[in-house]
Formats: structure tokens, C-alpha cells, sequence
């Protein structure tokens, strides 16, 4: 019988010990993590997500599919589990650039790869973009209450018979040790790949990013909004948590950045930008701010690393470094993590 040890449970690793149970129905699996669902350290990234999906991928390849993957799967999840924290929601995305200079199209196609997948691309007319904006579209999405979603990806790992375990691993032979017989271990650590001794990837960075969760208007926001001056910009982005669940506000993306403390300072322009690009918000000084949250989000140069190495003769395979494309590609990323099993262990 095949025995799977995962480690980390942000929500890669929460949905890659889904996927292995999936297609292994009779398999041993454990969730090994330092972190769990409901803590809130800097470097427990998924905690601290907006969260939505919003297509970053753009190398007409494997990127992409994850994202496209993970899609679909909202789409189903939506429909059959609304307890998940999953809601369709559109959202209105501007840039300040021109198309052709934000670096949103795949290059190798000329195109917005996404725009069949979401079902079309609704034009935001030049009288109706806000200042300083070249051009913007609204689109089908996903919102995710990241609140409600980590807690259900646990729960339905344990549901499924999967059991999460509290540990702390300074290198990955502490795993093998602790867990022997295992088939494979899927190392799903995140930012944390950057010390875990036998992995220390050095092309891990924290892509630092600041929010912060207010109290939603009296009309609640129907819609998600984002505003970049270019893709690899400094982003303004609104995403309602539900109804009644507050409204994340943010943010940042300030590479190779380890302060893990909010910024007031900064807190109040992201209030300013807000409420600019969603005036419904009302004005900045009357926002009721519930909490700041400071996330490092696993970057890695080149992206992600989804790949499978012998580490003393034990099978590791790897699945991290999304950045902060986690929650929009965890499912695609799950497969193509799981895709990486000797024929063997899928009888």
C-alpha cells in the first residue's frame, strides 16, 4: 500500500494531500506542517491571502494549465460545496500602461490566454476607466474566503482519512526518519524550501505583501477590483470575504523584502487607493479596519518548482515556490505534482 507524506499546510500542500487521495483511494497519507489552518505567522503565507483567482501565468505551458486547472475546479467547487469559502465573483481589472506594455499577454502567442477559459472579456469603455488607467476588462472569477477555505481543506482531509500532524523539520532526512516506508514525500514547505536543510533552494524570495481586512459598506461589494501600472507592479486590489465577511484591502509586492511587521504608513495610502477605485468603499478616514496582515509570499525565480529528485535513495518530490499564485494554480500544481509517481505506486 502506498504511503504519501506531506509536508507543509498552507494551501499547496492541504490540496496536493487531496489529490493524492483522489487517485489513491487506499493509500496511507499524512499532513506533516509547523503551521496549520487558523495561525497567522508571516511566513504562513496562505493565511494572509486576499484571495481570488487572477490569471499571472503567461508561458504557454505548464504555468498556465495549473491555473486553468484550478479554474475549473472553483468552478465545480462553487457549485457543489458553497461551504468551501468559493464564490463566483467578477472582477474589474485596469492597468495604466497599454496592453502591449504590461506584459499580461503570453508571449509566445501575441494573446490573453485566459480569455476562453473565463468565458470572455467584457471591455471597460475609455469614459468609464478610472484616472490614469490605459485600459481595463471585466471578467468571470473565483473570490475565496481564505477564512473558510484553509479550515475546509483540512477538514476534508481528514474526512478522507488523512491526518495532520504538528512538526517541525530542520531537514528533509527528519521526515524520512520520522515517517520510514514511505513511498514518496512531497515537499510543499513554500518559502520555507529556502532553509529546509537538503532542499535550501536558493532561488526562493519573499515577495512581501501588506493588507488589510475592513469592514464591508452598508451595500455590500457585488465585485473585485485590481489596478496595476504593469504585471510585475505594485498592485491595488479589493476582495470582498463573502457578504458580511469584511473586504480585504491591498497591497504590495515588495521582492526579496523579510519585514514581517505591518507598515501604518503604507496602510493608509492602500486605504487611499481603495477608495479611489471603489469610491462604494466610502472615504478612507471612515474605513473600520479589523486587522493588518503582513504575508512573504514564496517567490521563485523562474517559478514554481514542481520536479521529483532521489534524496537519499527516498523520492522527494517537490511542489513550491508559487509566489503568490497559490491559491489560483494549488490544484493544477497538485497534479502535476502527483503525475511525477512511478507507474508502481499508481496501481
Amino acid at each position: 500500500m502506498p504511503f504519501f507524506l506531506v509536508i507543509g499546510a498552507g494551501v499547496v500542500g492541504l490540496v496536493t494531500a487531496l489529490e493524492l487521495r483522489a487517485r489513491y483511494p487506499e493509500a496511507k497519507i499524512v499532513i506533516a506542517a509547523k503551521y496549520l489552518p487558523g495561525d497567522s505567522a508571516k511566513d504562513y503565507t496562505s493565511a494572509w491571502g486576499g484571495a481570488n483567482w487572477f490569471p499571472a501565468a503567461r508561458d504557454n505551458g505548464p504555468h498556465e494549465d495549473w491555473e486553468a486547472i484550478t479554474y475549473r475546479k472553483f468552478k465545480e467547487i462553487a457549485v457543489t460545496r458553497p461551504e468551501s469559502g468559493i464564490q463566483p465573483m467578477n472582477i474589474r481589472w485596469h492597468y495604466e500602461q497599454p496592453i502591449e506594455d504590461v506584459g499580461i499577454m503570453t508571449p509566445a502567442t501575441g494573446k490573453l490566454w485566459f480569455e476562453e477559459l473565463v468565458g470572455g472579456l467584457k471591455k471597460i469603455e475609455q469614459e468609464e476607466l478610472p484616472d490614469g488607467c490605459a485600459f481595463g476588462f471585466e471578467m468571470a472569477s473565483f473570490v475565496i474566503n481564505v477564512q473558510q477555505y484553509l479550515p475546509w481543506l483540512q477538514s476534508e482531509a481528514l474526512k478522507l482519512g488523512i491526518p495532520v500532524h504538528r512538526r517541525v523539520f530542520r531537514h528533509i532526512k527528519e521526515a524520512f526518519e520520522a515517517y520510514p516506508n514511505t513511498t514518496a514525500v512531497f515537499n510543499c514547505t513554500g518559502i520555507g524550501a529556502l532553509k529546509l536543510g537538503g532542499v535550501e533552494d536558493n532561488k526562493i524570495f519573499s515577495a512581501r505583501g501588506q493588507i488589510i481586512l475592513v469592514e464591508g459598506p452598508a451595500e455590500p461589494l457585488r465585485k473585485m477590483y485590481f489596478r496595476a501600472p504593469h504585471r510585475d507592479g505594485e498592485a491595488t486590489h479589493i476582495f470582498p470575504r463573502g457578504e458580511r465577511g469584511g473586504v480585504i484591502l491591498g497591497g504590495c509586492r515588495q521582492k526579496h523584502n523579510w519585514d514581517g511587521e505591518a507598515d501604518l504608513e503604507f496602510a493608509e495610502a492602500i486605504k487611499k487607493r481603495c477608495c479611489a477605485l471603489a469610491p462604494q468603499l466610502g472615504k478612507p478616514e471612515d474605513l473600520r479596519v479589523i486587522k493588518h496582515g503582513v504575508g512573504l509570499r514564496p517567490g521563485r525565480e523562474g517559478g514554481a518548482r514542481v520536479a521529483s529528485e532521489l534524496i537519499d535513495g527516498k523520492l522527494v518530490i517537490h511542489n513550491y515556490g508559487a509566489g503568490g499564485t497559490g491559491f489560483q494554480a494549488a490544484w493544477g500544481m497538485a497534479q502535476y505534482a502527483a503525475n511525477l509517481l512511478p507507474k508502481q505506486s499508481r496501481l
